[in-house]
């Protein structure tokens, strides 16, 4: 091979690489979604921990009391121009979806009240709320990662329940970090502070006494 055709090999090479962090750090970013994540956490909880009647009870209303209106909530917002995507990354746009997510995590815990849950799940469901709060009340001076918050706190929780879906979990998280700095979502302190409150949030959940 020629030197200048190794030369524009390397530099196809050196070209692809920023696209394909790019796009992996896209996929990261979806897979870590806060709907998402805690979804697939609450899925791993009950089957490792609660698998019976009322475990499945307390998923299925978790599910159609704060997944599916919460889904639908950002799905409409989207669709009608309320907030620019998915993950509401515009500052401004998180004052209309805090006072709208809040009362939707405000029912999951009472439903989970008025169901008798056990105290795991109600404190869990207690502690997003408090969580959802907190960003919403920090948001006025800057705005937090959700996706760090919520990655970090089910890790934290996950390592309650068992040490290997902690560590997945955790591994999951670290990548989501990379992801929303990659992609200029957040500022490295926006991270650090998202996280700092998921860490806080897991240990009150699932090692609080």
């Amino acid at each position: 091979m020629s030197p200048s055709r190794a030369g524009i090999v390397t530099s196809d090479k050196i070209s692809a690489m920023p696209i394909l962090a790019r796009r992996l750090a896209r996929a990261v970013s979806w897979i870590g979604h806060p709907l998402v994540f805690i979804s697939l956490a609450m899925l791993v909880v009950v089957a490792l921990r609660a698998a019976n009647r009322a475990g499945l009870a307390v998923l299925l209303t978790l599910l159609v009391c704060v997944v599916i209106p919460m889904a639908l909530l950002l799905f409409r917002g989207v669709r009608s121009g309320r907030w620019s995507d998915a993950d509401v990354s515009v500052r401004a746009e998180r004052t209309r979806f805090y006072p709208r997510a809040i009362p939707i995590s405000a029912a999951g815990v009472l439903a989970l009240w008025l169901l008798r849950a056990p105290g795991f799940a109600l404190r869990g469901a207690f502690v997003t709320l408090a969580l959802l709060v907190a960003a919403a009340l920090l948001n006025f001076r800057f705005k937090l990662s959700l996706h760090a918050l919520f990655a970090f706190y089910s890790s934290v929780i996950l390592f309650r329940v068992t040490t290997i879906a902690g560590a997945i979990a955790l591994a999951l998280a670290l990548l989501v970090f990379w992801s929303r700095l990659y992609l200029q979502r957040h500022d490295l302190p926006e991270m650090l502070i998202g996280t700092l409150l998921g860490v806080t949030g897991g240990i009150a959940t699932a090692w609080w006494p």
